[in-house]
């Protein structure tokens, strides 16, 4: 039994966290992962697991070894995958990390379309609002929707977008149309919280000036949907993404205001960790998401 086979059934245990998790998500049994994680750590000489009948966690050393066994394994993927690319093989798993915006929102379509157009790959995608760690969590791409922060990641750029302020009509009949963003500060507002700026809104004077309006939300949920749901029952004012708010606006029961004084430079993004090889099967998603979104959602028919 070579190092690498015993190398991926280690990482595969600590992901799935658990051995009979990992056992039903690769189709091998228990007693065989177990097998091979005993014989790397007999390998290594260093225990890896600390492991219960109810218990499991990785040791300071197994911490270390499966930082670094991931990025040999990927290593060794993407080198296989670079040499396979030219025969238009293109399969595998492909571990993508993505926010409920984007899954939730018609544009989520995209993955499911990507998905049945590549029949021999299998797309893992874990939804979650926060920023994960794409190397130590083990993943191979990240969607995100956000203005990108410099960082060790490679990112292309989908698509652009903006982030509308909307009210219902009958909120603006109700308490008028603001004039100034400091006018928010007296008005009701839904803040949804999976935004960096929460409390704090940002804004831009007419020169270019960017400034900030603290806000006193009636509602806060970390649900764009639900923020969009709460914006049409007249709640408040709320920044939504314009492929949220869109359908809404089209429809009338949402009205933009303040847009000369919106932020913009926000954009859809792939990311994924700074490695030699882009594996092709990433590399093809990648590419057929940027079309899609394209072809699909351009910034001007969204708003």
């Amino acid at each position: 039994m070579d190092t690498l086979t015993r190398m991926r059934a280690f990482i595969d245990v600590v992901e799935a966290e658990g051995f009979s998790a990992a056992a039903r998500k690769v189709g091998r049994s228990k007693a065989l992962l177990s097998k091979y994680v005993r014989e790397l750590e007999d390998e290594l000489g260093a225990l890896l697991l600390n492991r219960t009948t109810r218990q499991f966690s990785l040791t300071e050393t197994g911490h270390t070894y499966y930082q670094r066994a991931v990025e040999i394994v990927r290593e060794i993927d993407s080198l296989s995958e670079a040499v396979r690319e030219t025969s238009g093989d293109i399969k595998g798993r492909i571990k993508l990390s993505a926010s409920r915006t984007f899954a939730d929102a018609p544009i989520g379509r995209s993955l499911i379309e990507f998905a049945a157009s590549h029949p021999d790959i299998v797309l893992d995608i874990q939804l979650d609002d926060r920023f994960v760690d794409l190397v130590e969590e083990g993943f191979d791409l990240a969607i995100r929707i956000t203005k990108l922060d410099d960082s060790s990641l490679i990112a292309r750029r989908l698509a652009p977008f903006s982030v509308p302020l909307c009210a219902s009509p009958a909120l603006v009949e109700k308490v008028g149309r603001p004039k100034h963003p400091r006018d928010l500060a007296t008005l009701p507002c839904i803040v949804d919280t999976n935004s960096r700026h929460r409390h704090n809104w940002p804004f831009r004077e007419a020169d270019g000036t960017a400034f900030t309006v603290p806000v006193s939300p009636r509602i806060e949920v970390n649900s764009p949907l639900t923020v969009r749901a709460a914006a049409v029952a007249g709640l408040g004012f709320a920044f939504q993404p314009d492929f949220i708010a869109a359908p809404e606006v089209a429809a009338g029961r949402l009205v933009t205001v303040l847009e000369e004084h919106i932020t913009d430079g926000a954009g859809i993004f792939a990311v994924y960790p700074h490695r030699r090889y882009l594996p092709a099967k990433v590399r093809a998603l990648v590419d057929f998401l940027a079309q899609w979104l394209k072809e699909n959602c351009s910034a001007e028919d969204r708003l």
